[in-house]
């Protein structure tokens, strides 16, 4: 007897036939997830965390603005501070995780406890200073971007709904699907990596200002430099570095500061990878925006930017609509990333100063003063967009406050986590603290040129 061709087949059984290709392809995706490469990086990203989310809310729309400006003014001359930033910028908030960790206390509760109230009191007001006028900045350098790609669109509206989203993601989401947001949020830092491929980059040129350092001695290069600096290692990721181990730690069930107390090798381990990604990000992003500008804007003339939203439409002649499209999404997306860390920050700081109860663990119920901070907060830099205040004054304002605050806090980070009575095992090495110093030193030096130049 013949044997049935294959189209008869396919007639007579179907079901068995789909039925035995879908067990092939769920096969191979089971092959897929446990494949070493596959399933390392699936570690990874679910080691990521806090760590994460505080870099790459360091690049929000403001400091996108400043990286933009120093490319279009300056081209090349400031990738090379990229490579500097990073170590520092992960050694500090490196300390502040084990700060956390350790004492089972926000940044702010130790600085109360150990050193005076005046102390805290003074720092987490220019701290609210600083982060107000930054999500000010933040929230219509969104509403910009949007208007970039639907002009129509009114630009209040805009504001208004960017703020209405950024208070219900703190007030209304449970903190563990709010802290997957913000991871998955990080990711849209990728479009700016993207958008200086496609920028065409002059590789040769670009690779060599990455580790030669360029000065000038001029007013306009030192403000600069000092702008980078401020908005880069900003006071605002310290306390959200810090208070996010401690959310962390509630949710795996320590409720207590006394269950919180100390750390272990791999809690250590596994925060440093976390922390040391997350700055590694943030200064990637920071080189690659600074690259494209200084090719595209710089190389075009094109050397005065005053926001995220004027870089991005500056991009577009030059360097097509794909690049200018990532350089649009990718405002909105930091923003909407930034803007609940500059003010939850700013809750941390005043609320555990205070001693009020603080945490995104808790609902508007248990903790209405921390929530009710959040909301004034950015409430306030929802107002400031209406008062006729420039956007670059206010980002001025920002890195004056952040240029004084700035060494203030790493003075009182670099005392805390040197200090063997309070970390116990977990203190700092020699040249983690001789490192801190040093950035302490190099802040206190760039907002003193920061104030400097604002009068001058």
């Amino acid at each position: 007897m013949s044997k049935k061709p294959f189209v008869q087949k396919v007639a007579e059984q179907p079901s068995k036939i789909l039925d035995d290709s879908i067990t092939a392809a769920q096969k191979v995706n089971e092959n897929i997830k446990s494949a070493p490469a596959v399933k390392k990086a699936k570690d990874y990203w679910y080691s990521l965390g806090p760590g994460l989310t505080t870099g790459a809310s360091d690049d929000d729309p403001s400091g996108i603005a400043t990286y933009s400006q120093a490319g279009a003014q300056f081209g090349y001359s400031f990738l090379w501070l990229s490579a500097l930033t990073f170590p520092l910028m992960s050694l500090v908030q490196e300390m502040c995780a084990r700060i956390g960790l350790v004492t089972g206390r926000g940044l702010a509760g130790n600085i109360r406890i150990h050193f005076s109230k005046r102390v805290i009191s003074f720092t987490a007001f220019l701290l609210f200073c600083a982060n107000t006028f930054n999500i000010g900045a933040n929230l219509g350098a969104m509403a910009q971007a949007v208007r970039l790609l639907q002009p129509n669109w009114n630009f209040g509206i805009l504001v208004l709904v960017f703020a209405v989203i950024s208070i219900g993601l703190q007030v209304f989401t449970p903190y563990e699907r709010y802290a997957r947001y913000l991871k998955w949020l990080a990711l849209v830092l990728i479009a700016y990596i993207a958008s200086a491929f496609l920028a065409n980059l002059q590789w040769g040129e670009v690779m060599k200002s990455a580790f030669v350092p360029t000065f000038e001695i001029s007013k306009d290069f030192m403000l600069m430099f000092c702008a980078i600096l401020g908005t880069t290692i900003s006071p605002y990721l310290f306390f959200w570095q810090t208070s996010q181990e401690i959310e962390n730690q509630i949710q795996q069930g320590k409720t207590t500061i006394k269950l919180r107390t100390g750390t272990n090798k791999k809690e250590l381990k596994d925060m440093r990878v976390d922390v040391w990604s997350g700055m590694f990000l943030s200064n990637l992003v920071m080189f690659f925006i600074i690259a494209a500008c200084g090719t595209i804007l710089y190389g075009n003339g094109i050397t005065n930017i005053t926001s995220a939203a004027q870089a991005a439409e500056a991009l577009r002649p030059f360097a097509g609509d794909a690049t200018y499209l990532l350089f649009a999404i990718g405002i909105i997306g930091t923003g909407l990333l930034a803007i609940p860390v500059l003010a939850g920050s700013s809750s941390y700081a005043i609320s555990e100063g205070l001693k009020w109860k603080a945490g995104l663990s808790h609902n508007l119920r248990q903790a209405r003063a921390f929530y009710g901070i959040i909301i004034f907060s950015v409430a306030i830099g929802f107002a400031l967009n209406f008062i006729g205040l420039d956007p670059i004054r206010a980002l001025i304002y920002s890195a004056v406050a952040n240029g004084i605050v700035a060494p203030i806090v790493l003075t009182l980070i670099v005392l805390i986590s040197s200090n063997k009575k309070i970390m116990g095992e977990w203190v700092n090495k020699k040249i983690t603290t001789v490192m801190g110093w040093l950035v302490t030193l190099t802040m206190a030096l760039a907002g003193v040129g920061a104030i400097v130049s604002f009068f001058l």
